[in-house]
Parts: structure tokens; C-alpha cells; sequence
């Protein structure tokens, strides 16, 4: 049988399955009795179950290296991450909440920008974004949406308040592995499936399809949708197809389309050519169009952006969206759902240094050895560092890149990120940190996944939760409050 040790209970972190005296959470109860049930042979067999569903399933991610790409097994732990309904429908009216007044942000700093005008924003910190779009300037998307996918992170502290790490609105990713997660732990779990109340996430696929549908600048009844990727060699990619093949859209690349001399996007296929109404793009701005962006870019269409400006094709995320990605205006989001919304934040900020202000850079420099520091403009875990856990050779280096360039870095304090138990490699069950990832559409009206991608840190101490980091996931449960798992 599993033991639940005092050191795992009384931990001085948040832990989201256990309570300090070592009984279950609210809603957990069944669920921690089912792993103490466990003898260390069953728990080994679940854990080649699990393996084995994830090899047959062909469940992927790529991890990039200096001298080769390793396409690697997805990385799932066995036990899962559990929150109440009841928190959940909280959590999702604040995710809505930010998705909403961040689109009306994009949407006026592209045109009227009162925001700048009335001195709520700097006008800066967006001409100076690597994600603004000159181009875009003057455009407004049907519903005057902008970012149509928002995977934003939380965390939670060691109190149990939940935060909003960063928002995702370039081309966020991992919504797939929460969609499989799940599949793979029906597999390995059917019992605690059969007989508990889990809210399910495959509605995730048919609310994405209705999402981009209304997007059609065309009225039919059947818009053309095509997912466009990078190709085979992004790290992904797996989702890309995976999507493409959940939703009934074709899986595209930039040489598979073409714009004619009406402004209107075409694909090519063996059958013939068909008109392209809505691209669910899963390419940085700046390669989309290298007539209008990058000009050395072989991933993306030229004309696209002229085919875009005219209304004749939507693209999801819209180019420019980016500009609400960028984690200097991270920390002006609750100002920016002020400002347009007239409501408090339903969730919080985590307390965010701009390193290009000159009396906040002062503070992250004198406190560089207890902060994070996080790079404005980068993703997947890359260019963070965690200053407890920092050399003096890397806290030097940092403090020379601040100094050089200060608008491209910011700082947050080291969370106490609450943790739950987790298989280590040694088959015991150990506290280990993690995120959250839930996703959020918005077209016509707004749909918001019934959880999320949970992302767990599968090394001791570690704060670092991304798979290109060494990182796995979790399956999480979002459980009914009548009753528990």
C-alpha cells in the first residue's frame, strides 16, 4: 500500500490533493483512497498501461537540441491534478473575463487606441513590441476579435490562491495532450471513471469547429478550414495533425495555398483547387507573408496579409494579436480589464518588475538572487531564471542583460507553486510543483475547456514545469462537488 508520509502532508507547499493533517481535499477523498490502495506491483502495472497507450498512440512531443531533434514520448504522470467544480466555474469566468477585455485591448490599439490616449498604457510598450503589425493597423475582425485561442497559466501559492502566470495568444499550444491525457487515462483507470463524476474536455474539438465556423467571411454552411503548420519538423507538430484530424480541417502548409489575383486564399489539392475561408495558423507572424513580413520566410503564403486586410480569409490567432502576448503587458492586464470591462479582476496577477522602469529595475537588480527573471518576448521555459536556485555566474550574466537591454526583461518574486503527489522515477509517490494550462475560444460568443493542460515539474525542487525543459503532465480533473472523485 502507498503510505502518505509526514513529510508529503506537512510539506510547505500547497498541495492540491492533500491537506496539511494528510486527509484528502474537498472532492479528492476517493481518489487518495484508491492510490493508498494500491500495492507497488499494481502501480507498476498502471504504469506500463500507461506507457504502453501512450507508444500505440503515437502521443509525441519534439524537444530541440544543438546537434539533433528527439522526438520523444509524451511525459504523463499517473496520478492526477483535482479541482472542484465549484472553484473550476469560478476560474472560468475570470479566463473569459481576461480573453474578453485583452481582445477589446488589440482591437483598439489598432485603431482608436484610447487605451494610449487616456495614458492607461504606454504608447511604447506597444509600437515597441516585437509582435506589433504596422499592417494591422485600421483592421477590424469579424466581432472585432482578435485572439480567438487564449492557454493562459496559473499557478497556485501556498496560501491556495490561483494566479495568472502569463497569457498564451500568439499560437498557444498543448491543448491536444490535455485531450489525450485524458483518453490515456481511461485506459489506465476505467474504474475510477466508471463510477466518478469527472467533467469531460472532448467537447474542447467540436467548440474549436464552432469557433472557427463563425469566422467564415463567407456565408456557407460548410466554411473551408485548413490548420496550418510549420511542418513535420516543429515541436508541435503532433498537435497540428491532431487537431486537423479532430475537427475535419486540412492539414496545410504554406506551399499548399496560394493567393489569386481577387485577394481570396486558395488551397491545392490532387482533387483541384478550393477556396480557403478561415486558417487556423499555427506559424509565428512574422512567417506568415514574406511579401509583407519576412521576406526570407518559406513557411508562409505570399499575400496573405493583403488577402486578410481585404476580409477575404480569417486567420486565427488574427497577425498582431501577439502584442497582448508580450509579458510587459502582462502586468497591465487588470488595468486594461478596468478600462474597458468597469469590473475587478476575477483573478490576479502575480506581481510583475518591468525591468525598463528605471525604479523597478533598481529593485530586481538588488533582489536578483530571490526573483524570477523571464525574458518578455520568449516561450516554452526557455531564458528563465529562478534566482534561489541561480550561480552567481548566472546572476552576473543576467544582470549585464538587463542592463544592456532592460524593456526585454521582468521580474516576478519565486512563488511558493503548490505541488501535488507525483510517480517519480523510482516508483514512489513524491510532492512535485505544477501548472495549469486551460484554454479559452472567442469568436462570436466565447467556450472555455473543461480544464486544462497541467504541466508538472518532474525533478525535486524544481520550479520548471515545461516539457522542453525536462518537465511532464498531468491528467486534470475538474469533479462534481456532489460527492468526490
Amino acid at each position: 500500500m502507498i503510505q502518505v508520509t509526514p513529510e508529503i502532508a506537512a510539506g510547505q507547499f500547497f498541495d492540491e490533493l492533500i491537506k496539511a493533517d494528510g486527509q484528502a481535499r474537498p472532492g479528492a477523498d476517493s481518489l487518495l483512497n484508491f492510490l493508498k490502495d494500491l500495492s507497488p506491483d499494481v502501480l507498476s502495472e498502471k504504469r506500463a498501461a500507461l506507457e504502453a497507450a501512450i507508444k500505440s498512440q503515437g502521443i509525441s512531443f519534439l524537444v530541440y537540441s544543438d546537434s539533433m531533434n528527439i522526438d520523444r514520448s509524451w511525459p504523463l504522470d499517473l496520478v492526477p491534478r483535482v479541482m472542484r467544480a465549484s472553484e473550476w466555474h469560478h476560474t472560468e469566468r475570470g479566463l473569459k473575463q481576461r480573453l474578453k477585455a485583452l481582445n477589446l485591448f488589440l482591437n483598439d490599439v489598432y485603431n482608436e487606441q484610447a487605451i494610449i490616449k487616456d495614458g492607461i498604457v504606454p504608447a511604447a510598450l506597444v509600437t515597441e513590441s516585437p509582435h506589433y503589425i504596422e499592417l494591422a493597423q485600421g483592421i477590424r475582425p469579424l466581432f472585432e476579435t482578435w485572439a480567438h485561442i487564449c492557454g493562459s497559466d496559473l499557478v497556485r501559492d501556498h496560501t491556495g490562491q490561483l494566479f495568472v502566470l502569463e497569457d498564451n495568444l500568439r499560437v498557444p499550444s498543448g491543448v491536444s495532450y490535455m485531450m489525450e491525457n485524458r483518453s490515456v487515462m481511461k485506459q489506465v483507470y476505467p474504474e475510477l471513471f466508471r463510477h466518478h463524476q469527472i467533467l469531460p474536455v472532448s467537447q474542447y474539438a467540436s467548440d474549436l469547429l464552432d469557433m472557427l465556423n463563425a469566422l467564415s467571411p463567407r456565408p456557407v454552411d460548410h466554411p473551408v478550414i485548413v490548420v496550418m503548420t510549420p511542418g513535420i519538423y516543429n515541436s508541435a507538430y503532433f498537435e497540428h495533425s491532431y487537431l486537423a484530424q479532430q475537427i475535419g480541417a486540412e492539414l496545410v502548409q504554406g506551399s499548399d495555398l496560394f493567393v489569386d489575383s481577387d485577394d481570396c486564399v486558395y488551397m491545392k489539392a490532387v482533387e483541384g483547387v478550393s477556396r480557403v475561408d478561415v486558417i487556423y495558423r499555427r506559424i509565428d507572424d512574422t512567417f506568415l507573408d514574406p511579401e509583407a513580413l519576412n521576406p526570407d520566410s518559406v513557411l508562409g503564403v505570399p499575400g496573405l496579409m493583403r488577402a486578410w486586410r481585404a476580409g477575404k480569409v480569417s486567420i486565427a490567432n488574427a497577425p498582431g494579436s501577439g502584442v497582448a502576448d508580450d509579458k510587459v503587458l502582462y502586468a497591465y492586464v487588470p488595468e486594461i480589464i478596468k478600462y474597458y470591462l468597469n469590473e475587478e479582476p476575477l483573478l490576479e496577477n502575480v506581481p510583475t518588475y518591468l525591468c525598463s522602469d528605471p525604479e523597478q529595475q533598481a529593485y530586481v537588480l538588488d533582489h536578483l538572487d530571490e526573483l524570477v527573471v523571464k525574458p518578455a518576448d520568449a516561450s516554452g521555459g526557455y531564458g528563465i531564471m529562478v534566482g534561489p536556485h541561480a550561480t552567481d555566474e548566472e546572476i552576473v550574466a543576467r544582470r549585464a542583460e538587463i542592463l544592456e537591454n532592460p524593456r526585454v526583461w521582468i521580474a516576478q518574486p519565486t512563488l511558493a507553486i503548490s505541488t501535488t503527489l507525483t510517480v517519480t522515477d523510482d516508483g514512489d509517490l513524491a510532492p512535485r510543483h505544477v501548472d495549469l494550462r486551460p484554454f479559452v475560444l472567442q469568436s462570436s460568443s466565447q467556450w472555455c475547456s473543461t480544464g486544462g493542460l497541467c504541466r508538472v515539474a518532474l525533478r525535486e525542487g524544481s520550479l520548471v514545469v515545461n516539457s522542453s525543459q525536462g518537465g511532464g503532465s498531468k491528467d486534470f480533473w475538474v469533479v462534481a462537488d456532489e460527492g468526490s472523485v
